[in-house]
């Protein structure tokens, strides 16, 4: 290896050390109050609340796969597993923390508060309960929209090319959908 690729590679590995080194300072810049608002943005958007299911699926999916392996032990692995369960579901607390501060890192104190303020609100909390519904019918809308616009494309170009060039003109498929 040559010198320059050694200092090369010497200077990417501390830039990569200084950037770990870095990253937790960068977390702990988080005031109490940013934090804060972070978490009342995150209640407030329920942004957590899509991994509610990941616990109780992973119990289940390991009660389904024990109980396969062994019937007999039904009673021990419910048992078990739901001991085991309820102890971890205290580290929910972790993923709280962690979406709190990616919010806070990518969001102002103040952005956090106006998020909060506005999904706290009764406009917000039936944008968060309609939202869903309201973009199905606009993806629905969308795909009709691209399917005419497709197909009259489709006529058009094809009608165009026939008095350019007559006969020889190719007809595109969706011209012939009519």
């Amino acid at each position: 290896m040559s010198l320059t690729k050694g200092l090369r590679l010497a200077a990417a590995g501390v830039a990569f050390s200084i950037a770990l080194a870095s990253a937790p300072a960068h977390a702990q810049e988080v005031s109490a109050e940013h934090l804060t608002a972070a978490r009342a943005a995150l209640t407030a958007i329920r942004a957590t609340a899509q991994f509610d299911d990941i616990l109780p699926g992973a119990a289940l999916s390991l009660r389904d796969e024990l109980l396969r392996k062994d019937p007999n032990l039904e009673d021990a692995i419910n048992e078990t597993i739901n001991e085991q369960a309820i102890a971890l579901a205290a580290r929910r607390a972790d993923l709280e923390r962690e979406a709190a501060l990616a919010y806070a890192r990518n969001f102002t104190q103040e952005e956090l508060q106006a998020i909060a303020d506005f999904y706290s609100s009764p406009a917000g909390q039936k944008l968060l309960q309609t939202g869903p519904a309201v973009s199905a019918e606009v993806v629905r809308a969308a795909n009709i929209w691209q399917n005419g616009i497709a197909r009259d494309l489709a006529q058009q170009v094809a009608t165009q090319l026939q008095a350019k060039v007559g006969d020889r003109a190719p007809a595109p498929e969706a011209a012939q959908q009519q």
